[in-house]
């Protein structure tokens, strides 16, 4: 059986994994890092700045150091679709090692694995993204 390295190397699936791991991590680090009580995000909604207008993703940063503390209706307060979003990024997290693992323990099952990560994935970003979507192609001659 080859070592972890010479598998990552040879392995794009597994450079995939670890890399969106690796984001994913930087964003709940991120949001544990940034106190809800000192509001002080470094990241500012750039469509609120330009138009003075909230934007449907609004006070993601906010919620997400909010459901990181357990906060779950103050989160829900600061943005509805907060939940479900970092829910999807978790389980995405969840998911990388779990592909991973499997990928590297099971030869067989490699054919099966893409196919279902990637039809799971998108499953769940729609869910998770679906108001998002919605209020882009509503309102995209105002975001132009």
């Amino acid at each position: 059986m080859k070592s972890f390295r010479a598998n990552l190397k040879s392995e794009p699936y597994l450079i995939f994994n670890l890399v969106f791991a690796g984001i994913l991590i930087i964003v709940f680090i991120y949001s544990g890092i940034f106190s809800p009580e000192k509001d002080k995000y470094p990241v500012q909604c750039i469509h609120e700045k330009i138009t003075g207008e909230e934007c449907v993703s609004c006070g993601m940063s906010h919620s997400f150091s909010l459901i990181l503390r357990g906060r779950i209706q103050e989160a829900v307060e600061w943005n509805r679709y907060s939940p479900a979003v970092f829910l999807f990024f978790a389980i995405q997290l969840l998911m990388r090692f779990i592909f991973s693992f499997l990928w590297l323990r099971f030869n067989n099952a490699r054919r099966v694995l893409i196919p279902l990560d990637i039809t799971l994935s998108a499953i769940m970003f729609v869910i998770a993204f679906l108001p998002f979507m919605k209020y882009i192609f509503t309102n995209w001659k105002t975001l132009l």
